[in-house]
């Protein structure tokens, strides 16, 4: 015969594993598309602003993917006028940008990446970072 301790304590277990399980698929995020975020980029070659530089997005990445175009997810150019651009509709998540441009007082083409990664916090806002590139 259970005991009434016996009967609370598992359906307890039950409750505690639900909550855990609640938890851990809410604050799962995958980077991608179909979201409500906005990561807006500047691309910077030392402080100089990279204006018409291309930036490839890789989603759900935290490491550098490699300099091939085909390796990321999608890419976007800025204006020949302008260092900044804006990859929309976004899902919270980890995301790769690799930014490829030319600085025309070296008169050198310029590369470089970084990881960013967009919280579950604010997946309905408009991030910022800067794409820092070197030689």
């Amino acid at each position: 015969m259970k005991t009434l301790s016996h009967t609370l304590m598992k359906k307890f277990l039950l409750l505690f594993v639900a909550f855990l399980l609640v938890v851990d698929f809410s604050s799962c995020c995958k980077g991608g598309t179909g979201g409500n975020a906005s990561l807006a980029c500047s691309v910077f070659h030392h402080a100089k602003p990279i204006n018409g530089a291309t930036v490839y997005i890789k989603y759900n990445a935290t490491e550098f993917p490699g300099t091939d175009p085909s390796a990321y997810s999608a890419s976007l150019t800025s204006p020949n006028n302008s260092n900044q651009l804006t990859f929309k509709n976004l899902h919270c998540g980890d995301y790769f940008l690799y930014g490829v441009g030319f600085d025309s007082s070296l008169m050198l083409p310029v590369t470089g990446g970084i990881h960013f990664q967009i919280p579950y916090s604010d997946r309905d806002k408009i991030e910022t970072t800067n794409v820092p590139i070197t030689e």
